[in-house]
């Protein structure tokens, strides 16, 4: 078994093969050592002190500190990696959990038997407070559109970090039609002759300790009669473990997320709790599906999907948003299967196509997508209506990419079929309708932070070599939408994995961010 510390320098299709590694041995029925910790909280950058015993001590004993509710444990099964963790190979003794570049809030010590995740201990809680002087996590952002003549709400409630205890904000400066309450709620209705584009409003926030922070905050005035989301803006966001990958990832998630000004974001690898976190913190809509997808929205989500449990259809979820009364979007969110992974199997496997094609069946991906587009076609025959959009991480090249003038690996094309599909359902590509070129414009989003393959999957013999970059996540479409431009985005330069807890970049995906013109339906 391939300890957790070295899972870092692991593409995460070796971590999920992890999964099945980890999951042999049954859960014994009750931990029988102790678990103890020094106090129930601690600051920002101080360390956990934990106290432990167990009658079967080990040399790969361990304690690991998970986000709470995130991917611990529970059931004494892998689900996804720990922040922080620590050897504990003696019959009893102390140890601590450094806390350093840990985002605030809710965590859990669990204490685990011999490089893997049966307890030998009961877990416990613990709570991480910030350090940090008090800020908003951007100066500079927007919030939803108002309407003249309507009443408006939206929160910032949730974008300050550090001390926060009896936190309180005000209006510094603004629209006459705005409020600001205490608990950071913006109320108001504007009026007629209110500029579209108002003076922007300024906030303050302040905590007991009298620490200030303030940011300018932008919202536009849609005029009677006109289209309340004339632009919307659709992102698909591996969130690589819930962003416990990288120091204050959440942070980080929400300036990015504030940043990049987007509406609707269709998230994979989301832990337990990050997409409620980021949609609480924006103060938006969300639904989670499971613990691996969820999608956030500015705008009212009104009806959602859960997730099939099993088969094809457990990798898929849907909602509808409401723009406004008569503009609604469905958006389905995917994440497909990992493994065998294709590009791997095209660069470093030189199969030939039938073989290739062979592989993505065997990986789950194309009866996936042939499951989820089954399911889809009621939204998609009523796209002329309601557009349809298919965000997610498909773990699958594009047809649109391996094409002769690319000659990826040497092949003059491949057919992927989890590209093809969704194209013959009448989904359109958004970024190669934006991009059309994928000489000039490849929109890799695999991987900005592994440049070279760590080995794994039946092609160990090519570790060292680098890592085929490819574009696996997407943002389709269908129905009256017009494309106005589409980005691959990540922040600042990524350092590579191990080297990558310090990035402002809080995944191994690159995001993918679409701008469609909603105003002509």
């Amino acid at each position: 078994m391939i300890k957790e510390a070295r899972m870092r320098w692991l593409t995460p299709l070796a971590l999920a093969i992890l999964v099945l590694l980890t999951t042999v041995t049954p859960a014994s029925a009750e931990p029988e050592g102790t678990l103890t910790l020094a106090a129930p909280a601690v600051r920002g950058g101080d360390p956990i002190e934990a106290a432990y015993s167990t009658p079967r001590p080990h040399a790969t004993n361990w304690l690991g500190l998970y986000t709470d509710p995130g991917n611990g444990p529970v059931d004494q099964r892998y689900v996804g990696p720990s922040v922080r963790w620590v050897y504990v190979t003696e019959a009893s003794g102390k140890a601590t959990l450094p806390t350093d570049g840990l985002d605030p809030g809710n965590y859990i010590v669990f204490a685990l038997a011999e490089d893997g995740y049966q307890w030998f201990a009961p877990p416990v809680k613990v709570r991480i407070t910030s350090s940090a002087p008090l800020h908003f996590v951007t100066d500079t952002f927007d919030l939803r559109n108002a309407r003249v003549l309507a009443p408006y709400q939206a929160t910032v409630g949730g974008l300050v970090r550090g001390d926060t205890d009896g936190l309180t904000f005000r209006k510094i400066d603004g629209p006459r039609w705005t409020r600001v309450a205490a608990d950071g709620r913006i109320t108001g209705t504007p009026r007629l002759g209110d500029s579209p584009r108002p003076r922007p409003l300024r906030v303050e926030a302040r905590n007991a300790r009298g620490e200030t922070g303030t940011a300018t905050v932008g919202i536009d005035v849609r005029p009677p009669g006109h289209k309340l989301v004339p632009e919307l803006k659709t992102m698909s966001f591996n969130l690589w473990h819930g962003g416990g990958q990288v120091d204050n990832g959440r942070e980080k998630q929400l300036r990015f997320l504030l940043r990049s000004d987007v509406d609707v974001v269709g998230l994979q690898e989301t832990s337990a709790s990050s997409t409620r976190e980021l949609a609480e913190s924006l103060g938006w809509d969300h639904h989670q599906a499971g613990t691996d997808l969820g999608v956030i929205s500015r705008y009212p989500i009104v009806d959602r999907k859960p997730p099939v449990d099993g088969g094809p259809l457990s990798v898929a979820t849907r909602v509808r948003v409401r723009l406004e009364p008569r503009q609604e979007v469905v958006v389905w969110n995917v994440h497909l299967g990992y493994n065998p992974y294709g590009p791997y199997d095209a660069c470093f496997g030189r199969m030939r196509r039938e073989q290739l094609l062979a592989n993505e069946e065997r990986s789950g991906r194309t009866p996936q997508i042939r499951a989820i587009l089954q399911e889809m076609r009621p939204d998609l025959a009523a796209a002329w209506r309601t557009p349809v959009l298919l965000t997610g991480d498909f773990n699958a090249a594009s047809h649109l990419d391996w094409t002769p003038a690319t000659r990826r690996c040497g092949y003059q094309s491949v057919p992927w079929p989890a590209s093809v599909l969704p194209e013959q359902a009448g989904l359109r590509d958004s970024y190669r309708v934006a991009n059309r070129d994928p000489v000039a414009d490849p929109g890799i989003t695999w991987s900005p932070i592994y440049p070279v393959f760590t080995g794994g999957y039946g092609h160990d013999s090519h570790k060292g070599e680098p890592e085929p970059q490819d574009r696996i996540d997407f943002v389709y479409y269908k129905g009256p939408l017009r494309v106005t431009g589409s980005k691959t985005l990540v922040e600042g330069t990524p350092k590579a994995v191990p080297d990558h807890r310090g990035n402002e970049w809080t995944s191994d995906h690159a995001a993918v961010l679409t701008t469609f013109k909603t105003a002509w339906f």
